[in-house]
């Protein structure tokens, strides 16, 4: 796929729609790169002009603050701000909740004050818009789906209705978790613990997790993060469930589905 940069688009004296901010799971971690590029074939399919800041990217600085490395935050947070002021940037677009809550949340103390929307409200909007179509029958028709709600985009901004409006044009049946919406459990990754050994437990956040999305008989489990994604992974691996359970990211299900 080429898809163009920031500063192509600032070559040529235009100004795209919206800005994809890739983030470093979507750009450096195998699975979730999956997810970057069906989000990115969504946003082509529907004639949206985006572009992404390429090499210019860098990490929000979001595990480090959660960390507790404060200054390390800051500087990553304003070399970001300047490079996205530079560039006019109005409206910002990211599959990860994670840089989602820190740009929206956290950028404008340090004079960055963007349009911040998570790739679920924005492809609920698409939908809702009528640009996404779905297909009659598609791959998930009559399926089972539970849907994991991350902690930074359910109990950290509130958003639980969008995903789940998204999944509904699936024609496939939603099946919620025991703990779900405000009560949701965590994947065992935010806060920076994503990056650290965990303290000895009894067992392991997302084991227990894997555990609860397997007693549902969904044979898909929705994510909308690349951190729950590799945890959830995991744990239905440890259930031993692989075969015949699925993780997938809302912006797969959708491009997997839409004509």
């Amino acid at each position: 796929m080429h898809i163009k940069t920031m500063a192509e688009y600032a070559a040529n004296g235009e100004t795209p729609e919206v800005l994809f901010w890739v983030g470093c799971a979507g750009s450096f971690d195998q699975r979730a790169q999956k997810i970057t590029k069906a989000f990115a074939t969504i946003l082509d399919k529907v004639g949206i002009s985006f572009a992404i800041l390429g090499k210019e990217e860098s990490c929000t600085g979001d595990p480090a603050r959660r960390a507790g490395n404060e200054f390390i935050f800051q500087m990553m947070a304003q070399n970001n701000i300047q490079l996205l002021n530079m560039y006019g940037v109005k409206k910002i677009v990211t599959a990860c909740p994670h840089c989602f809550n820190t740009l929206k949340n956290e950028y404008p103390a340090l004079g960055g004050n963007y349009e911040v929307i998570h790739h679920t409200s924005f492809l609920q909007s698409l939908i809702d818009e009528g640009r996404i179509k779905m297909q009659e029958g598609g791959s998930f028709k009559g399926k089972k789906i539970t849907y994991h709600d991350s902690c930074y985009l359910g109990r950290a901004n509130n958003i639980y209705e969008a995903p789940r409006k998204v999944l509904e044009t699936l024609d496939a049946e939603l099946i919620e978790m025991k703990r779900c919406r405000s009560k949701g459990l965590c994947c065992g990754a935010g806060g920076a613990q994503m990056f650290k050994e965990e303290e000895k437990g009894t067992t392991r956040i997302n084991f227990e997790r894997g555990q609860e999305a397997v007693a549902t008989g969904a044979s898909v489990i929705a994510a909308n993060c690349p951190f729950c994604m590799t945890m959830l992974t995991d744990g239905i691996k440890e259930a031993g469930k692989e075969e015949n359970v699925k993780v997938l990211d809302i912006a797969e299900l959708i491009e997997q589905s839409m004509k």
